[in-house]
């Protein structure tokens, strides 16, 4: 039997109930924030994944799915979102728009990483971009609407990590210093660390190897060392979080798979997700657009991961399905009629289903009761229906053209 690749699963129609209500609680709280929804291609350019991600960073050098289209171009299937968006945002002339370009969007993605709990190689996210404000307010707005959101759909003991990564030249000056540090350190760092000290020193501080971890807790951190303008810009972020009435914990370690961050960074946790236990998070990357050929322009946003929400989230309310008319046949002669009344019943904006397994007429009233049909039109000869309340266990005959405003006479029960 083929089964599906490792790291990847299927949404089965089970499933499908819960994900379609994050679905439905992302439009409408980021909706009713001004965020209107974009989706990109499944597979981009590879450039743009190496330019705007970072040539260094463990997606581009190890997780990405990359493979020549036949005609010498090489393509990526999407790592992440914020890249794709950004290039959008250009193709597309979005730049002379009001600013700022507000989207948010819910998509596939892919990394060939080791499969965990709440890990795949593919895998989905919803996100957020805010594109076109350097503003604190934008970064606390993003932040309060991933929590709200978070809250919405029930995830539990969910912790906001907070932090700022400066600007560009901050970082580069305090990249230095630590790789000076993390070089004097050698022998105790493990040894992918230790690989990446001139590449990318600002990783140490993610290692779970326990003698990095030692070294880590006495390496010099970024966030002491902020210029007074991102200094500032953080203060404000943080006393609009305290207004919102949203808690934080300050972590100066920490940093995100992605080089593009610059200013505040954070990220949501679970502890219902055990030691990966990252829901979602971003932060500001306002030298993105320039990597991709574009103005230089501030922008601010966020993803998080479908499959680590539901996990972290208590049991979801599912709505029943609603079924107001099942059509069955009490002989094979009726089956053109019961064909066109279902069809009718659905036009006419009824939720209508139709008998196709070729069951014995009692076999066809208990499935009826098993999907929780509201009533059963039992199709017979000479254009006669008996149309049975399933609530009530109510019948009577009744003309074919009738069985229809009679369900709608008779309301929906909702």
């Amino acid at each position: 039997m083929i089964q599906a690749p490792r790291g990847t699963f299927d949404i089965l129609p089970e499933d499908a109930p819960q994900r379609k209500l994050v679905e439905i609680e992302a439009e409408r709280v980021l909706g009713a924030a001004g965020y209107r929804r974009i989706e990109t291609p499944t597979f981009e350019a590879t450039e743009l994944f190496a330019r705007g991600v970072g040539e260094t960073t463990d997606i581009v050098q190890k997780e990405m799915y990359t493979f020549d289209d036949g005609g010498g171009r090489s393509l990526t299937l999407r790592p992440e979102g914020t890249a794709p968006v950004c290039r959008a945002y250009l193709e597309h002339g979005m730049h002379k728009l009001p600013q700022p370009v507000k989207l948010w969007y819910l998509s596939s993605f892919f990394r060939a990483e080791a499969p965990q709990r709440g890990r795949y190689r593919q895998f989905w996210q919803v996100g957020a971009e805010a594109i076109g404000s350097d503003a604190a307010e934008t970064d606390a707005e993003l932040i309060v609407l991933l929590a709200d959101l978070l809250d919405t759909v029930g995830v539990r003991h969910d912790r906001l990590r907070l932090s700022s990564l400066g600007t560009p030249a901050t970082r580069a000056e305090y990249r230095e210093e630590l790789k000076a540090y993390l070089h004097a350190h050698e022998d105790q760092l493990a040894d992918e660390v230790r690989n990446r000290i001139d590449l990318n020193p600002m990783r140490a501080f993610d290692s779970g190897d326990a003698g990095t971890q030692a070294v880590m807790r006495d390496a010099p951190k970024l966030l002491d060392r902020l210029a007074p303008d991102d200094a500032e810009h953080f203060a404000r972020v943080r006393a609009l979080l305290d207004d919102a009435g949203l808690s934080y914990e300050l972590d100066p370690t920490l940093v995100r798979g992605m080089d593009y961050y610059t200013r505040t960074v954070f990220e949501f946790t679970s502890d219902e997700l055990g030691a990966q236990s990252g829901v979602g998070g971003g932060g500001r990357y306002d030298g993105l657009i320039e990597l991709l050929d574009g103005p230089p322009t501030p922008a601010s946003g966020w993803a998080a991961g479908i499959e680590r929400m539901l996990l972290a989230a208590r049991e979801l309310p599912q709505a029943a399905d609603l079924v107001d008319l099942y059509v069955a046949l009490a002989t094979g002669d009726g089956a053109r009629t019961a064909f066109d009344l279902a069809v009718e019943a659905r036009r006419a904006g009824l939720q209508a289903q139709l008998e196709l397994a070729g069951r014995s007429l009692k076999g066809q009233l208990r499935h009826a009761g098993r999907i929780g049909a509201r009533y059963v039109a039992i199709i017979g000869d000479d254009g006669v229906a008996t149309l049975k309340d399933m609530e009530s266990g109510e019948q009577h005959d009744t003309g074919v053209r009738d069985v229809i405003p009679e369900i709608l006479r008779a309301g929906r029960v909702l």
